[in-house]
């Protein structure tokens, strides 16, 4: 068997639908997973996937390897990633897959491993590609069944709330998976609900399914002004991760959006512990802190995050391309519609409008992430030794690449775990020293890289 080892990332397998992730690929990832169960004396698991041309030979293939080991598995068809998630414990499984290309391009699609006790990320994606290389799998004959998760979920959600407020809200699902679950819940809930592009449609026509980059945003931004809502949700491809529009049409950033949610957990929760990634912003962290939370900062990654929640019994933790983690109240997974009740809450529990809820921080200065192509093998290493450099002159956070730090500002530099990027971010007290900043860590990428 021919197995693309690039196909297997830091948090998950993705790869080009039709020529990497092929029908025997995907068997054997199948029969994989399925070993690694049984030989940790577990039975059974959910499988669900999205909408893409290739998801029907992609949930055979998988269906098979998988029951060939003697794992039974629970099909729950076209859902949300964050539903299947909520499955795992809900229905109270070992673990969950779920096959999606979540933001990616239409061509591609990929497989997400959930497992009930531990995210499942890093070493052990790369030890299934070895199990594969090595055919070293386990057999039995797995039952299958299926199950309803949508109607289950919704109710689920609907018993956490209690909104006294009805709030006029614009949606957009991108094309992507939130549109099957959201705007109804959204309902369920009381709220007036005003939806964009909710119909399913993996070629994504209006705009790519990626709430971080602002572009993606704009049509939610006028839609929001149009019909004078309080607030526009969006989420990316597979509703893991959320965006947020005010009333004014201004994006809030993913590390506000946390700090918001932060607030609204510490009022009642005083000590608790709040997560942020190393893109956050400073004022983040010292907010945090200031409101009676213990603030820490960890590496980017849905599984890293998941996996530091775990250890320090987080409430609450947040990356700036949108994934929110709820322990409070919720079961510690990224999950953007969840995470949408809870802004709606807010909003429901105040009179001010969502322009004003951090009108109190200190104004500063910053970029958006930026992502600079570098090839996948070469990115690491260029961060290595990039930290090394700087660590000379300046005070370095290395936790996940160099976040140089000054006294006014600071900058970041990290491979993507995902794409052949470096991701870079800047912040400072004045607009012209972001710039001073990002042309000292700019410039030292540039000299590395030669």
């Amino acid at each position: 068997m021919q197995i693309p080892s690039n196909i297997f990332r830091e948090y998950d397998i993705r790869g080009i639908a039709d020529t990497e992730l092929t029908d025997e690929v995907i068997e054997g990832l199948g029969r994989a997973v399925g070993t690694v169960l049984r030989r940790e004396k577990k039975q059974k698991i959910s499988l669900g996937h999205d909408f893409r041309p290739s998801h029907k030979r992609l949930v055979q293939a998988l269906l098979k390897g998988i029951s060939s080991t003697g794992i039974d598995v629970i099909q729950l068809g076209l859902i949300p990633t964050p539903l299947l998630y909520f499955s795992v414990s809900y229905l109270n499984l070992d673990a969950g897959i779920c096959i999606t290309g979540s933001h990616n391009p239409p061509e591609y699609n990929g497989v997400k491993i959930h497992f009930k006790d531990r995210p499942f990320f890093g070493t052990e994606i790369q030890g299934l590609y070895q199990l594969m290389k090595a055919g070293d799998f386990e057999k039995g004959n797995g039952k299958l069944e299926t199950a309803e998760i949508i109607k289950p979920y919704r109710e689920y959600v609907r018993k956490i709330f209690n909104f006294k407020k009805k709030i006029k809200v614009v949606v957009d699902s991108g094309h992507g998976m939130g549109g099957i679950v959201a705007p109804d819940l959204f309902r369920d809930l009381g709220h007036e609900v005003i939806e964009l592009y909710s119909n399913l449609d993996s070629t994504f026509p209006d705009h790519h399914p990626d709430p971080s980059e602002p572009k993606n945003l704009r049509d939610l931004q006028e839609k929001v002004l149009e019909t004078k809502a309080q607030l526009g949700i969006a989420f990316d491809g597979d509703a893991d991760r959320i965006g947020v529009v005010d009333e004014k049409g201004n994006i809030i950033a993913g590390d506000q959006l946390l700090l918001i949610y932060a607030r609204a957990i510490l009022k009642k929760k005083p000590g608790a512990v709040i997560i942020g990634d190393v893109k956050c912003s400073k004022l983040i962290y010292d907010d945090i802190t200031k409101h009676g939370g213990k603030a820490l900062m960890w590496k980017t990654g849905h599984s890293l995050i998941k996996a530091k929640m775990k250890e320090t019994h987080a409430e609450l933790a947040g990356e700036m391309s949108g994934h929110m983690f709820f322990q409070d109240r919720w079961f510690g997974f990224d999950d953007a519609i969840y995470a949408g009740c809870r802004m709606l809450e807010i909003v429901d529990d105040t009179s001010d409008s969502v322009s004003s809820f951090l009108s109190d921080l200190p104004k500063t200065f910053s970029t958006p992430e930026i992502r600079v192509d570098c090839p996948d093998d070469q990115k690491f290493d260029l961060v290595k030794r990039a930290v090394l450099e700087f660590k000379k002159k300046y005070n370095v956070i290395d936790i996940d690449g160099a976040r140089v730090e000054f006294p006014d500002g600071w900058g970041l530099v990290r491979a993507s775990n995902t794409q052949p990027v470096l991701v870079m971010r800047f912040e400072a007290t004045t607009e012209k020293r972001l710039e001073e900043i990002r042309k000292i860590v700019e410039d030292q990428i540039l000299q590395l890289s030669k």
